[in-house]
């Protein structure tokens, strides 16, 4: 048993994403340092600190992290909708979804999220943060129940793949945070987003 209780939840790193507006594979980006681990190996240890298990989700191209279960998006071309809906068929229980392109989430952040499911109200299919002042849902650092994957299927079936929109908002359990403190939810997209993090880092 995971020592903070969370070893009913499956760890899911989404990395299915094509890097087209990085320009080449993000997932291989060495953010903090050449010497340091890149995207997607950071992020997989990250959920391996709060979660039993972990998964990466992806398309057709086996991912380079070792010793990771590897789960195929069922879809593709769709966006991160494919592979919560994937993930949660295999896992038949509550995934805890992150994106690899977010190099300042940390454990304290997942941990502060996995405490607020804890006590989430009845109903609740998605845990997630919202941004205080924009009403933002972070879909991509969220925890979704198995029992949600209807609402995925339908989604797909009606060809809507807008993921902060599978779940009602009834049945969304929300946890607000600052814009004070959004660094954490800063992700890596463009090559200014890579050199503004690279910036932080140094600042830091």
């Amino acid at each position: 048993m995971h020592a903070n209780g969370s070893d009913h939840l499956t760890g899911i790193v989404l990395a299915g994403g094509l890097s087209s507006r990085m320009g080449h594979d993000k997932t291989r980006i060495h953010v903090h340092g050449d010497s340091k681990p890149d995207l997607l190996v950071y992020t997989c240890r990250l959920l391996e600190s709060v979660c039993s298990e972990v998964w990466i989700s992806s398309r057709d191209v086996r991912p380079h992290a070792d010793g990771y279960l590897w789960v195929k998006d069922e879809i593709e071309g769709k966006g991160p909708i494919g592979g919560v809906m994937t993930s949660l068929r295999a896992a038949q229980g509550p995934v805890l979804v992150l994106s690899c392109d977010l190099p300042f989430m940390n454990a304290e952040m997942l941990q502060k999220l996995i405490d607020f499911w804890k006590h989430k109200p009845e109903g609740t299919l998605h845990t997630t943060f919202i941004q205080e002042e924009t009403g933002f849902i972070e879909a991509l650092v969220s925890i979704y129940e198995f029992e949600a994957l209807p609402l995925f299927e339908q989604a797909v079936d009606d060809g809507m793949y807008k993921l902060s929109r599978v779940v009602p908002k009834e049945q969304q359990h929300c946890l607000p945070y600052t814009q004070q403190e959004s660094l954490p939810f800063f992700n890596v997209n463009y090559p200014a987003d890579l050199e503004m993090a690279r910036r932080i880092i140094a600042a830091i």
